[in-house]
């Protein structure tokens, strides 16, 4: 089981945003289990909180844009992939402005302020999309186009064409996520000539200088161009190199521009909320192509979590049968609901009961046309969830397992004699005290039939 990880301690970084040319602090803390990554904004009244979630993308210009109640995050995709190339899954990032500081263009000093604290793992495990079938994504408009494949492990693939001589065709592939912090963490944002003189004309990129964009020269800069780059950048002279870049900076790699593409990638896709595995190829990627994958993306992991049904072989010799079970818990016919116990690990158990026509409650409920009580569904979700919580304990037999709350309870489907019912149940957050805080799910039939949100504590017999 891989679990969850945050960083050990906070660390702040000072800077200046990119398009506002603002000095800004940001500051990354430690998170909770299922956090995930979220941007807080220290500066405005009650220090708001937008999490990195697709659908909150509302603009692609230049960077990718957030926005939840009026509340605005800019550029947020270097830090989102310093984070996820550091393996990391929770994360506060506390701004005093709506920008993270643009630093050198890259992600490299993100990821050297989360290894000066370190990561530490959590006690959760780490939440997959196992990619099953290809998905895609295509801009008729640009030509571009980005799709996710079956693999492993987490790969990205990105191509660049601009159909210009100065770039030309460049790729970079990301085999293993291990390679972003030596391969790709450093590769910093580049720009075009053409590009640049519109943004400088539209008071854009005032924190930009020569050390936190690479500009291709794809024109001839004329005189008057000369001197409004010498003024934007505060250089005495400006001059093109061979390679067809502005001054002042070396290339990394010759395929630095591909490089970082491949970095706004990973960092856009960090916004589907959950870790892929599959492998991803980007043809002409850019921030709207890739956020817009990513809300589709995020839209069919939503879809496929609510209508997924676990499958388990009930022929295998389960984890527990009716006599161990009597052994743990206090529950006895009729009102002992479960008879096997399938699977269970420190975060999840899997229960199972046979629905027969000899079930008490069939005489008086409907008997004419009998269903299951979904109180009693409930119960036999909570009897589940009881053998994981009294499974933390030496002597569960001394135990008694109480309800303490029951939220969201929703019946989908009937529960028939003949069925054979699934219960599911996993924590919330981790068992403390003996107390029991899950989300549980039966099902039936390939069909989720009820679920409900469960807290329970344990309390030893008097």
């Amino acid at each position: 089981m891989v679990k969850q990880k945050t960083i050990k301690s906070e660390i702040s970084l000072v800077g200046v945003g990119l398009h506002t040319g603002k000095e800004v602090k940001m500051t990354f803390k430690p998170a909770p289990i299922n956090n995930g990554f979220t941007f807080v904004r220290v500066d405005l009244e009650g220090s708001p909180i937008i999490e990195a979630d697709a659908n909150y993308v509302v603009n692609t210009q230049r960077g990718t844009n957030l926005e939840k109640l009026g509340v605005k995050i800019q550029t947020s995709e270097h830090v989102l992939a310093a984070f996820v190339g550091c393996d990391v899954d929770n994360a506060i990032i506390e701004l005093d402005a709506s920008e993270p500081p643009i630093m050198d263009g890259s992600s490299k000093y993100f990821v050297e302020a989360i290894e000066k604290v370190g990561v530490e793992e959590q006690d959760a495990e780490r939440k997959y999309y196992v990619v099953k079938e290809v998905i895609s994504f295509a801009d008729e408009a640009t030509g571009s186009e980005i799709l996710v494949m079956p693999s492993d492990d987490y790969q990205v693939t990105a191509m660049v064409d601009f159909g210009t001589k100065v770039l030309g065709t460049q790729n970079a592939t990301m085999k293993n996520l291990s390679e972003f912090k030596t391969e790709i963490a450093n590769c910093r944002t580049f720009s075009f000539l053409h590009e640049l003189e519109s943004l400088l004309d539209n008071g854009l990129i005032k924190g930009g200088d020569l050390n936190n964009a690479i500009v291709y020269v794809d024109k001839e800069i004329s005189a008057n161009t000369m001197e409004n780059l010498k003024k934007a950048f505060g250089k005495d002279s400006i001059s093109v190199k061979e390679n067809g870049i502005l001054d002042n900076l070396t290339l990394h790699y010759p395929n630095e521009a591909a490089r970082h593409k491949l970095l706004d990638v990973v960092g856009d896709l960090a916004l589907v909320g959950i870790r892929i595995k599959g492998k991803v190829i980007a043809n002409k990627p850019g921030h709207f192509v890739n956020t817009q994958f990513a809300k589709k993306l995020s839209k069919i992991i939503k879809i496929e979590q609510k209508n997924h049904v676990p499958c388990y072989d009930l022929n295998l010799p389960p984890l527990m049968d009716i006599h161990q079970i009597m052994n743990i818990l206090p529950h006895r016919p009729p009102f002992l609901l479960i008879d096997r116990i399938i699977e269970m690990s420190e975060t999840h158990v899997v229960g199972m009961k046979n629905v027969t026509m000899n079930e008490n409650f069939f005489v008086g409920h409907f008997p004419d046309a009998p269903v299951m009580p979904g109180v009693l569904i409930v119960e036999a979700m909570a009897q589940s969830g009881g053998i994981l919580v009294l499974s933390t304990v030496p002597d569960p037999e001394n135990y008694l397992t109480y309800f303490m709350k029951i939220d969201n309870v929703k019946f989908k489907h009937k529960v028939l004699p003949g069925d054979t019912l699934l219960f599911k149940c996993d924590l919330i957050s981790p068992i403390r005290r003996g107390i029991c805080h899950m989300q549980a799910n039966a099902y039936a039939n390939g069909k989720l039939v009820a679920e409900a949100e469960l807290m329970a504590q344990i309390a030893k017999k008097q």
